[in-house]
């Protein structure tokens, strides 16, 4: 994927996943969901369930007044026994509005609880994906799963599943109720329900594929705009703004462009349905109305809709009441027909959801862990108490454990390596890092060093050769204790929001205050923490941009430092330092690495000349090794490099 001014956020095309959509568009989404209100919401989903139940019986009993009303009191005048009816209908309506308030408050309260369950499965999930993923797919498109996509969620969940069910029970009841008054006129309805229904599908085909488009195309708005307020210095110090405005301007333009066919077909959908049902509602009219005045044939009449059933010829009364039922039955239809857009735009931001909940987590097929030991005379024993001295615990296969010292002795064998099987990066790397010693990598950008020290933190696995740590393969490792093992001090200085404190502490979350302040000793941070305003406990946010970038990658430092590993990494750690900082941090680095196994990644030769073996890698490949006065006697390419006669790029 493109990164940076121009390139990042563009993403998936929209109209190739509106193309693709009739393939990839997975039904089962909506079971998904579904499977979320039968778990700890049940009871709330079943309260919700069995107020449509309730709602749909007082709206019949309304709809049957009706014919009560005209045929047994207005008709032949009966005035007195008209009160007492109005009376019990407005209990019921009374009822059917507490109802209401009741299912709208709980399905809010499901809803909203349902959707907390998404966001935290999908950031759990995102916690156990491997580095590839977030390598392969932008922040502003991930981070549109959880606002966009979540919220549409949301939507479906408080209204489309109610209503569903809504729909199917006021299809069955009122169906019913319209067979029982008449056969003819109910087949009449069906005539108009087909018709409706064949609309619906074309026009709402149609829309379905724009809001799914649509989805894709605000996920890489989103990602676009996320790139560049991140890069903006960047933008303005190349002079990018124009050339970002134009690129914005054509991204946003598609998705206008989408979402306005999306909306176009939606709104379509009801002004379409709305006349046909009022040409049904005509026909029936003038059909009943024929029936009516000849009186009809027998038909079924429910004195009480619930109890007594009785044969009558068709009255005014009746005619009304089936035109209210006719409404009924076809207003499901009108209602999907609004909730298209709502439907799909759920169901869309729903898959793309699910479809990063059902990436593979990465792989962890690890035995052996890392343990606190106590050592005796030469004998290791395992603890439960932390004792700063760590073992492997290695099963065998009689079931029997061995406890081997963690030392730090980090061998890469042979190894071969490639982002995909079609083009290797590494090729034949063979590194030898004895405990406590100082391993450089050196090359130019692209030539492998950064991606050397992934392999040994498992970020990726090799396709050949083997890594061995204190001569276990690190396949075998379970990473999180592998990982546990090593520090890592990267370029780039990400910072949480919270307390200076706190974001040291990120490297060992059990540490106490004085380890906190005492690694950012060694890392020469302790000096401007204090000058801050409220020291330690000073708020950061927007990572650390109230600190210089030298201040914010000393933190960094002290972060590693506090972890008080055996294996360090350092991968360009003092690239954003200033010379005179560099010279502090430096003493406090060598302080750090000090009886520790160390990867250094640097452009600044003059920071690794002190290192027990200095490997220079070309494309993938090892092309000098040895310490810094060897690799001066050779006059190679670190020589040239040292003498400046040529830069690394």
């Amino acid at each position: 994927m493109g990164r940076g001014p121009g390139g990042g956020g563009r993403g998936r095309d929209p109209r190739q996943a509106m193309k693709d959509m009739e393939y990839k568009f997975n039904p089962k989404t909506f079971g998904r969901i579904f499977t979320y209100m039968r778990g700890k919401y049940i009871w709330m989903t079943l309260f919700t369930f069995a107020t449509i139940v309730a709602n749909q019986y007082c709206r019949l009993r309304g709809t049957w007044f009706t014919a009560h009303l005209i045929d047994d009191y207005i008709t032949p005048g009966n005035l007195e026994g008209l009160k007492g009816a109005i009376l019990t209908m407005a209990v019921i309506y009374l009822i059917e509005i507490a109802i209401s308030l009741s299912q709208s408050l709980v399905g809010n309260r499901l809803s909203q609880g349902i959707t907390k369950e998404i966001r935290d499965d999908l950031f759990k999930h995102l916690q156990t994906l491997p580095i590839q993923y977030f390598d392969q797919h932008s922040t502003g498109n991930i981070m549109s799963r959880f606002t966009n996509d979540v919220n549409t969620v949301s939507m479906v969940i408080q209204s489309t599943l109610t209503q569903v069910f809504s729909t199917l029970l006021s299809i069955v009841t009122v169906l019913g109720s319209m067979l029982i008054i008449s056969i003819p006129l109910t087949g009449l309805v069906f005539v108009f329900v087909i018709i409706m229904t064949i609309v619906s599908t074309k026009v709402g085909g149609k829309s379905a594929r724009y809001f799914f488009g649509r989805q894709i195309a605000v996920g890489n708005v989103n990602g676009y705009i996320e790139e560049h307020i991140t890069g903006q210095k960047v933008v303005k110090v190349f002079n990018y703004e124009e050339r970002a405005k134009k690129e914005f301007d054509k991204q946003n333009e598609e998705l206008f462009r989408i979402a306005d066919k999306a909306n176009l077909f939606s709104n379509v959908l009801m002004p379409a349905n709305g006349l046909l049902g009022n040409l049904q509602y005509v026909c029936l009219a003038l059909i009943g109305a024929i029936l009516a005045i000849n009186g009809g044939a027998n038909i079924a009449f429910i004195t009480n809709p619930v109890l007594s059933i009785g044969s009558h010829p068709m009255t005014l009364g009746l005619l009304m009441t089936f035109l209210n039922l006719s409404r009924q039955f076809t207003m499901p239809i009108t209602q999907i027909s609004q909730q298209v857009n709502t439907v799909v735009q759920s169901m869309a931001g729903a898959q793309r959801i699910f479809n990063i909940m059902d990436q593979p987590s990465e792989v962890d097929d690890g035995n052996v862990t890392l343990v606190n030991v106590t050592n005796e005379n030469g004998v290791l024993t395992e603890v439960k108490d932390r004792t700063d001295l760590w073992a492997w615990k290695v099963p065998g296969q009689d079931g029997t454990t061995e406890l081997v010292e963690l030392k730090g002795d980090i061998r890469l064998n042979n190894v071969d390596f490639g982002y995909n099987e079609e083009k290797r990066v590494l090729h034949d790397i063979t590194i030898f890092a004895k405990p406590g010693q100082k391993i450089a990598l050196v090359g130019a950008t692209g030539a492998g060093k950064t991606t050397i020290t992934n392999l040994i933190n498992r970020f990726y696995d090799i396709q050949s050769g083997e890594i061995l740590y204190d001569g276990i393969n690190i396949k075998n490792i379970k990473k999180h204790d592998l990982r546990s093992s090593m520090s890592v001090v990267l370029q780039d200085t990400d910072l949480f929001t919270g307390t200076v404190m706190e974001n040291i502490r990120y490297g060992k979350l059990d540490a106490t205050d004085e380890e906190c302040i005492e690694a950012a000793k060694v890392a020469n941070a302790h000096g401007f923490i204090e000058r801050l305003t409220d020291g330690y406990n000073t708020m950061l946010d927007s990572n650390g941009t109230n600190l210089s970038q030298g201040q914010r990658q000393l933190l960094t430092i002290a972060r590693a430092a506090v972890a008080d590993p055996p294996v360090m990494i350092l991968d360009e750690a003092t690239s954003s330092i200033d010379t005179r900082t560099e010279a502090l941090v430096q003493k406090g680095m060598d302080r750090l690495m000090e009886g520790r196994t160390v990867f250094v990644i640097a452009h600044r030769l003059s920071t690794i000349q002190n290192s027990d073996a200095i490997m220079v890698i070309d494309n993938g490949r090892i092309i000098e090794r040895g310490d810094h006065d060897q690799l001066l006697e050779q006059k190679g390419v670190y020589y040239q490099l040292y003498t400046g006669a040529f830069e690394l790029e």
